[in-house]
């Protein structure tokens, strides 16, 4: 015969001396979402899938996800050039290629100021 499985979230979020509405704000969900958990109604099936996860892979809950900034995401391969410098800043410029990569290495002569 299949045990039923009974969350033991109310006994922990006792133990750490919360609310329901306390936890809910910390988790991101809401006070019913909470309540519906506490009681079996909702998520105990999310639960048992997250441990069986964890079981299979020999592993703990926080190591299933991991966790990176977007730019990191989004730009996996460092810039090799003002070019690429310039277009992950949005700053492109008009001309393909810039002072430094023509061979320049001064700043341009500033213009003189007369008083």
């Amino acid at each position: 015969m299949k045990k039923k499985p009974k969350p033991r979230i109310a006994l922990l979020r006792e133990k750490a001396g919360l609310t329901q509405l306390e936890l809910s704000r910390l988790v991101g969900v809401t006070e019913s979402t909470i309540q519906n958990w506490e009681s079996g109604r909702t998520g105990t099936d999310h639960i048992e899938r997250i441990i069986r996860f964890c079981k299979a892979l020999n592993c703990q809950v926080e190591d299933l996800i991991e966790y990176k900034d977007e730019l990191t995401e989004e730009f996996v391969t460092k810039p090799t050039s003002l070019n690429d410098i310039h277009h992950l800043l949005g700053t492109e410029e008009a001309t393909s290629t810039s002072r430094f990569e023509a061979g320049y290495s001064q700043h341009p002569k500033a213009p003189e100021i007369s008083f």
